[in-house]
């Protein structure tokens, strides 16, 4: 039988919502901990300076 690790972080799939993610993270036995929301940027062309494109959204879960 394989152990699992006491924490595992989830990432909101861009297909998915946040409903099913909590759902996939119960699926596997996790109940969420804590939320993170982490800006994604992207270079722009002949800029130096990022541009911000979106965010990502990171449950870390526990083991039940």
């Amino acid at each position: 039988m394989e152990k699992k690790p006491k924490k595992k972080k989830f990432e909101v799939q861009e297909n998915e919502s946040l409903s099913d993610c909590l759902k996939r993270m119960d699926d596997e036995g996790y109940m969420p901990v804590r939320r993170r929301e982490e800006p994604v940027f992207k270079e722009r062309k002949g800029s130096k300076e990022p541009e911000h494109c979106g965010q990502r959204i990171v449950f870390e879960g526990k083991l039940k």
